[in-house]
């Protein structure tokens, strides 16, 4: 009867531990992951135009809600990290659904406008190899 109890305290210790130091994932990080997803889908060469829209569509309100979360969040007020830092002081690119929507932009467009891409720069791009 003991050795059992002993098994069964052990296996449970192990638990613990292991729940103990298992990676948590904050509302910034959940975003920042969210955000790459959306953003890979949408410029991904490998799908349709019907699957692209359909993944944008599944997206577009996880991102809704995870930029609330993030703006909501009372664990970040007061953090000075640099992720914390970078995410707030560049307000267009964390929160691009919320950002796409006050501009009036389709959210691949803002981003483009984000990352320096114009219409004119795309058409005066040659195609080629590096």
């Amino acid at each position: 009867m003991k050795k059992s109890n002993l098994i069964t305290t052990s296996a449970f210790a192990l638990l613990v531990a292991v729940s103990a130091t298992s990676a948590r994932a904050g509302t910034l990080e959940n975003l920042e992951r969210e955000r790459a997803i959306t953003l890979s889908d949408l410029i991904s060469d490998d799908l349709s135009p019907n699957e692209r829209q359909d993944r944008f569509s599944n997206a577009k309100p996880r991102l809704v809600d995870l930029e609330r979360m993030v703006m909501r969040d009372p664990s970040l007020k007061g953090k000075n990290t640099p992720d914390v830092r970078r995410a707030f002081s560049n307000y267009d690119m964390t929160f691009l659904m919320h950002a796409s929507v006050e501009k009036d932009r389709t959210v691949v467009d803002h981003w483009l406008e984000q990352m320096g891409v114009t219409t004119s720069s795309l058409m005066s791009a040659n195609v080629g190899r590096r």
